[in-house]
């Protein structure tokens, strides 16, 4: 088959099944699918820019993710002015007693030799961490004490919630820069451990800090990029308007905002895949291929390969960092219990695998794809599992572990796709040409 035919029947295959579930369940169902699946895919599309262009990989992108949540609580919740007055300022001093610490220790282990920069790093850091503690913690006990019924943290810049999106991307770039110039220097599978313990320290921070986003009490009622369903139900000509198309006020408001969120998101994705293209097809592109393909080679023709990681690693990052805030945004939350790397990030990847790594629109098809089947694997196998189960009796055992299993269908039906393409595709469904 024509490889364009082969690819445009594939998206339409994506579009037949959520308008399927539309027609089916309902368009408010179909809305939920799709702004998670375009958020899925900008997801994937960071990933294969790190693994498709440059084979490095990363398994910590629910740790780029977070920090994307956590932009928008930093830019668009209002701050506590109660907060900054008792402990603010001491827990900014201390994060810079503790940033001042590292660089001073970087900078003796440069310019000093022997013993005398091993004793003089050990007291730099072993002083400078108590000088750290001695300041940050009064400032956080104080600042987690303000009614943390519903603050006990800083607060934010109250600014709109659309600019935590290019924010989420430069935190995530900017850890990812700490982390590159760590780890880039490991070989691929010390690199994939080395990526998920960091962001289960980042998630873990996260949880913890009550001072930085409230931690496990989350933060909810964000601020929203569209209208609320609220106003618009109590905004006499949206009702009006809403009558004349034979809907019911509940439930155009619901659509109205989802269609919103789905083309706040369509044009982020697409403005990211034009700049993966644009970056795909340039001298800069195919270097980093050359580079994928034999580091050796690429070196001896006089290119820096680990400044190219580096690079490419924060460039994939940042995107993840945008997912991140845009996959907050949409939930009006913050809630960094639900940041599981190895689930999450297990599935981003099947999205990259799946779709084509190396290939952008693949990518995007894997990410629309797999989150469809992720959504709609398990009430489609509780219908299956009620088929196979209807000529047995009520209270028959077997009934009840066939339904049960239903539970499960998700992952295994993760695992067989995985399978089944690796054996029959094994570079994707639209692979890299």
């Amino acid at each position: 088959m024509n490889p364009a035919v082969k690819n445009t029947f594939l998206f339409a295959l994506v579009g037949v099944l959520l308008i399927g579930t539309g027609i089916i369940q309902g368009w408010n169902s179909t809305l939920v699918i799709l702004n998670m699946g375009l958020i899925s895919a900008i997801m994937a599309l960071g990933v294969n820019l790190q693994w498709g262009f440059a084979g490095l990989f990363n398994i910590g992108v629910m740790g780029f993710v977070a920090l994307g949540g956590l932009a928008t609580v930093l830019v668009s919740t209002p701050p506590v002015p109660e907060a900054w007055e008792a402990g603010g300022l001491r827990i900014l001093a201390g994060l810079v007693l503790g940033a001042a610490t590292v660089v001073a220790a970087v900078m003796v282990q440069k310019r000093l030799q022997g013993r005398t920069r091993t004793l003089a790093t050990l007291v730099i850091l072993v002083g400078g961490f108590f000088l750290y503690r001695a300041v940050f913690d009064p400032g956080k006990v104080a600042v987690e004490a303000v009614n943390p019924a519903v603050s006990g943290n800083l607060g934010g810049l109250n600014l709109p919630i659309l600019l935590s999106w290019p924010v989420g991307g430069l935190l995530a770039a900017g850890a990812a820069w700490v982390i590159g110039k760590t780890a880039l220097g490991l070989r691929s599978d010390y690199l994939a451990i080395a990526t998920l313990g960091i962001a289960e320290i980042v998630i873990a921070v996260m949880k913890n800090e009550d001072w930085l986003a409230r931690g496990v009490k989350n933060v909810i009622g964000l601020d929203r990029p569209v209208p609320r369903e609220i106003d618009l139900q109590n905004d006499p000509g949206f009702v009006e308007r809403a009558a004349s198309l034979g809907l019911d006020p509940i439930t155009a408001s619901t659509l109205y905002t989802k269609i919103g969120y789905a083309v706040l998101f369509t044009v982020v994705l697409l403005i990211i895949l034009w700049l993966a293209q644009m970056a795909l097809n340039s001298p800069w592109g195919r270097m980093m291929r050359a580079i994928r393909d034999n580091e050796v080679a690429a070196e001896a023709m006089g290119k820096d390969v680990t400044a190219r990681h580096l690079q490419i690693f924060i460039l994939g990052s940042a995107i993840c960092g945008i997912a991140g805030a845009m996959m907050t945004t949409l939930d009006g939350q913050l809630t960094p219990g639900t940041y599981q790397p190895l689930r999450f990030t297990f599935l981003i990847w099947v999205m990259v695998i799946v779709g084509g790594s190396g290939n952008n629109f693949g990518a995007i098809l894997g990410g629309m794809l797999i989150w469809w089947l992720w959504v709609q694997v398990e009430p489609l196998g509780l219908g299956l599992m009620n088929i196979l189960s209807a000529g047995l009796a009520e209270d028959s055992a077997l009934r009840d572990r066939l339904i049960d299993s239903a539970a499960h269908m998700r992952l295994l039906t993760m695992g067989l796709i995985l399978l089944l393409v690796l054996r029959f595709s094994p570079r994707g469904l639209i692979p890299e040409r």
